[in-house]
């Protein structure tokens, strides 16, 4: 519920273009609802608005091989700490990451920069939907670089989420970020996974010229699936791009993207996207299970199995990537600072 002042009078208003508004004060929205944050924008909870029509898949079963431990320990609880005292949001708790107990207890985390409401509704993430109207928190570059200097992080993993609003898409505060981190602690390696800044090569070079080790931006899927998988401001080409641009600005700074499986690709068109990438020069590749937060996102359209994951990474390193890390619980940022082992990160597809 929201109020708005028209002539003087003070009207209740309940939905916003046949969205439900919710007092967060009353009780938290629940996914696909509109609400009002804390710095006064609406936004939809979860990413994706509630399907007015009864036609909604339900949340698929998992198999066996994709069941995540349950997050706990000392370690995690101190990361949580120290996350929700400095006022950052981070990646695994906002897209609902299955590998949050294993890398926070790892003492590792990914930041999430610019705030916790994406301007984009791709329809495979969780992250709520809204105009954050130009709104930043200016302490963000040094409450970042302090929390990366609490836990005693020798490699950070910076994200954001998409800043549509801003007219350089955020990259002027990305790449003050990553400075103050490295002003703070220099010895700490530093990855960006950015928004695609709408193809901006000016906002990506502030972002690949702040110092950083690692740039990745996520085609996400092949390029017939794109569309509507991603946002309609997201694209194939835009992505590659954006990754051929930093790669030629900064030869030295490793490239990065990520595919999530099981949203209807074909072997043919995966390998298609290994090959594009490849001839870009991309260093690293991740591959992963897509896994539907919410019963409004799109389905799941196959599980994809250990072994086949296993034989992905054999044709991606036969391409010569100089890591693939390449599981169902696999994500973009996953255990990053073990990609260059060239032991997939460890992890071991039984199953």
């Amino acid at each position: 519920m929201a109020y708005l002042t028209v002539l003087g009078q003070t009207l209740q208003v309940t939905e916003f273009k046949g969205i439900p508004i919710v007092d967060t004060h009353s009780a938290p929205p629940r996914s696909g609802e509109k609400y009002r944050t804390a710095q006064g924008f609406s936004a939809i909870r979860d990413g994706i608005k509630a399907a007015s029509h009864g036609n909604v898949v339900e949340i698929e079963r998992k198999p066996q091989w994709l069941r995540a431990k349950m997050p706990a320990g000392a370690k995690f609880d101190d990361v949580r700490k120290i996350v929700g005292e400095h006022r950052l949001a981070t990646v695994c708790e906002e897209a609902k990451c299955p590998n949050i107990g294993e890398c926070w207890n790892a003492g590792t985390a990914t930041l999430m920069l610019m705030g916790e409401v994406c301007t984009r509704a791709c329809r495979f993430c969780a992250v709520d939907t809204g105009n954050p109207r130009g709104w930043l928190d200016p302490e963000e570059p040094r409450n970042a670089a302090r929390t990366v200097e609490l836990m005693g992080l020798k490699y950070v993993v910076l994200t954001s989420v998409n800043r549509d609003d801003l007219s350089d898409g955020g990259a002027t505060h990305f790449a003050e970020c990553v400075r103050e981190i490295k002003r703070v602690s220099p010895g700490t390696a530093v990855e960006a996974l950015t928004p695609d800044f709408q193809g901006d090569l000016t906002a990506v070079a502030t972002v690949v010229d702040s110092g950083l080790e690692v740039f990745a931006q996520n085609v996400e899927t092949v390029r017939r699936l794109t569309h509507p998988v991603r946002d309609p401001r997201a694209g194939y080409e835009q992505t590659l791009v954006v990754l051929a641009y930093a790669k030629c600005r900064r030869p030295e700074v490793l490239t990065k993207t990520s595919l999530m499986l099981g949203l209807g690709e074909t072997d043919d068109e995966i390998v298609a996207t290994m090959d594009d990438l490849r001839a870009i020069d991309v260093d690293i590749l991740t591959l992963g299970q897509y896994l539907r937060p919410t019963k409004h996102h799109l389905p799941i359209e196959r599980w994809v199995t250990p072994h086949q994951f296993d034989a992905y990474r054999a044709l991606a390193l036969d391409r010569g990537f100089l890591e693939c890390v390449s599981g169902p619980l696999v994500r973009s940022s996953y255990r990053a600072e073990k990609a260059l082992e060239r032991n997939n990160a460890g992890v071991v597809n039984a199953g």
